[in-house]
């Protein structure tokens, strides 16, 4: 009776140990075909990688959104495989540079490709779509310090050369020279002002 217990114990070991066997590669053999199928887990990464942009996107418009120094920036914001693309007007350089920073600082984001426009880039634009000569420049910067009525008085000689006007002559102050440069500054096409040849004359 004992003998006929422990042969039957015995079996049901046995048979259980390959019922667990069994289970086992089964479960090993189908993890491994859902490891190996290549369109789920494609899939899942496409999914992954829009709602990772999509994020993005919307954690820089909520930062721009609450900076006080980007008050009357227009700024439109997109984002590719984590790189943020910002588009629209920006109310300076410091605003400008804000975005930039700020679309920086979000976590995720591989890089920060700037488009915005600044008040008087179309002007610049345009100045340089029309190609304004040195000669031009010249005759605007002499026309302009004549019209102003602090310093059609003075003998300013100018000269420019690739876009930088230089200045001689001379002045009576200091504050004459910065008005002098001033004006030639605001001048289309003026890249720089060289004032070292104006000289104080007292």
């Amino acid at each position: 009776m004992n003998r006929y217990k422990s042969e039957t114990s015995g079996r049901n070991l046995l048979i259980a140990a390959g019922i667990v066997t069994s289970l086992g590669l089964g479960f090993t053999a189908y993890a491994y075909g859902l490891d190996a199928a290549p369109v789920p887990v494609a899939h899942s990464d496409s999914v992954g990688a829009a709602i990772t942009d999509t994020d993005i996107t919307t954690k820089v418009k909520y930062k721009l959104a609450g900076k006080k120094s980007l008050k009357g920036s227009d700024i439109s914001v997109t984002t590719t495989n984590g790189v943020v693309t910002l588009t629209g007007t920006a109310t300076g350089k410091k605003a400008q540079f804000s975005a930039e920073s700020l679309a920086k600082s979000v976590q995720g984001v591989k890089r920060v490709d700037d488009e915005l426009r600044r008040p008087g880039d179309s002007k610049r634009v345009a100045s340089a779509q029309q190609g304004v000569s040195d000669d031009w420049i010249t005759t605007k910067v002499k026309s302009d310090l004549l019209a102003n009525s602090l310093t059609k008085g003075f003998d300013v000689k100018v000269v420019t050369t690739d876009g930088v006007v230089v200045l001689s002559g001379k002045l009576a102050s200091q504050d004459a020279i910065d008005h002098v440069k001033d004006v030639t500054e605001k001048v289309d096409g003026v890249k720089s002002v060289d004032t070292r040849g104006l000289i104080i004359v007292g």
